[in-house]
């Protein structure tokens, strides 16, 4: 006898599509699951439970956060504060506590407004990042030693930075309706963990991811308004509105590109125009360092410097990897318009960021949380996904012990360089292979394991489902892209394609 729905489940069912179940799509997580049990079996009740899929993906996401931060319990307890070295051999350094009193937040002063001691006369981060730091400053007692409150103002950070782990986790969990079981991968991957609390770029990427969801919700303008808060946090962000406008001509949504477009410049202009106005100098300080800074750590550009006897200046450095970026992104462009089949959003969203990271002179390692949610939304296959994981703790670990060899004076306790260069190749491989397995499934539609069950865009919005009407070559120009899937035949962007309807969260 096979077990009979619930009514809740049935109520569910009617309203929600069907989801897919990665344990029987995707062999690694087959295998994982049998930690827990199997695989989901056919009869199985979904749906009727308060252990929802989303919310399973927000207290995982919480509790491998949690694993993080013991993971920087070496540096907490003393190698913040006492010895060089000793943060980069037991990989737990972060920026946060040495900021605190560094950047002027142990002294009171305002970000942007008062000016610094030292090398960094204004605080070098973009303006609503400048905020979260100083609400983290409000809530940390000022009094005991300075010790003492940059430990509370890691904590402190560390709390908010958690709230937006969940949110991206959550994000991309609920941004693909039939896929809500791919924000465990966000929720799981290592390098997140390990580098969510070094900077707070997590900010950035909350609010990028919440963007995502929105589009996919068909709303621009809550779109546009999350992108441009998340590129006052951070400018990677921005990059994000070049594969929309070329996707948006290919379909003809204009209007929906528009609204986008706007709400993006107005909330950035919101978040920066006052400080813009008022301290022109401390504004505009992010923007000179990341023109004036060097050839810096994690990038090709770095390896090139170390093994030349006359290196590159910054300004051709620049100039350089500008030039690299733009065709990289006229390479996307050009992509887009003649793929057999429209690629969806994630897809050249991640391609778009990948870029930028492959080719600037710096690699922080907290950049990787940049495209951790692009990367499950563009191609969620946990082998591809778990190979690139692997690369990027390969360079976590990389980068901290070349840094204590270079500050372990004659003892050299570390990975010279010649290692640190291995280390940042492997960095960029694993990236490169990941944009690799992207732009077959934009060639191979049927091996893009979001499509092979047949949707079209699900984190499209308005492009799910919609008709062409620009395109590039013969490949394009075909009416329609055909595959077999398990033998049935699927067109994607048919008729028989729509786009949601239903916008709630």
């Amino acid at each position: 006898m096979c077990a009979m729905p619930s009514a809740e489940s049935t109520q569910v069912s009617a309203h929600e599509p069907e989801p897919v179940l990665p344990t029987r799509e995707d062999p690694v997580s087959r295998s994982g699951s049998e930690l827990i049990g199997g695989p989901l079996g056919r009869y199985a009740l979904t749906g009727s439970s308060w252990w929802t899929p989303v919310r399973i993906v927000a207290l995982v996401a919480i509790g491998m956060f949690a694993l993080g931060l013991i993971q920087k319990a070496p540096c907490y307890n003393g190698a913040w504060f006492f010895g060089a070295s000793s943060q980069y051999t037991k990989a737990c350094y972060s920026d946060i506590p040495h900021l605190y009193q560094g950047r002027g937040f142990a002294d009171g002063l305002v970000p942007y407004f008062d000016k610094l001691s030292g090398d960094m006369p204004y605080l070098e981060y973009p303006v609503l990042t400048g905020v979260f730091m100083e609400v983290a400053e409000w809530l940390t007692p000022g009094s005991g030693t300075i010790q003492h409150q940059e430990q509370w103002y890691w904590m402190v950070n560390a709390g908010m930075l958690m709230a937006c782990a969940a949110i991206i986790a959550v994000s991309v969990a609920r941004t693909q309706r039939r896929r809500p079981w791919d924000g465990l991968l966000v929720a799981l991957a290592p390098a997140f963990a390990l580098t969510a609390t070094i900077n707070w770029d997590l900010l950035a990427v909350a609010l990028t991811a919440a963007a995502m969801l929105m589009w996919s919700r068909s709303r621009p303008v809550a779109f546009g308004v999350l992108l441009g808060l998340a590129t006052a946090a951070k400018l990677y962000p921005v990059f994000l509105l070049g594969p929309l406008f070329v996707l948006c001509w290919r379909v003809g949504k204009w209007r929906d590109f528009g609204k986008a477009l706007a709400g993006t410049v107005v909330a950035w202009l919101v978040v920066n125009l006052p400080v813009m106005l008022l301290a022109w100098d401390g504004w505009a300080q992010f923007y000179r360092f990341s023109q004036s800074r060097g050839v810096d750590f994690g990038s090709f550009w770095l390896i090139l410097a170390q093994n030349s006897t006359s290196p590159l200046s910054t300004e051709t450095v620049n100039t350089l990897a500008t030039l690299l970026v733009l065709l990289g992104c006229v390479g996307i462009a050009a992509l887009t318009l003649t793929a057999p089949r429209r690629p969806r959003f994630a897809q050249l969203a991640f391609l778009v960021v990948a870029v930028f990271i492959l080719t600037n002179k710096v690699y922080s390692p907290q950049y990787v949380l940049w495209l951790v949610p692009l990367a499950v939304l563009a191609r969620p296959k946990w082998r591809d996904f778990l190979i690139w994981q692997a690369c990027e703790v390969l360079y976590f670990l990389g980068i901290w012990m070349y840094l204590a060899y270079t500050t372990s004076g004659d003892a050299h306790k570390g990975l010279p360089q010649d290692g640190y260069h291995w280390a940042i190749a492997v960095h960029l491989l694993g990236t490169l292979y990941l944009c690799v397995m992207v732009v077959r499934d934009i060639f191979m539609p049927e091996r893009d394991p979001v499509r092979r069950s047949g949707d079209d865009d699900p984190s499209g919005g308005v492009l799910d489902g919609a008709q062409d009407v620009f395109v590039l070559g013969a490949a394009a120009r075909s009416a329609r892209y055909e595959a077999s899937v398990e033998g049935t035949p699927v067109e994607w962007g048919g008729p028989g394609t729509a786009s949601p309807t239903d916008r709630s969260l």
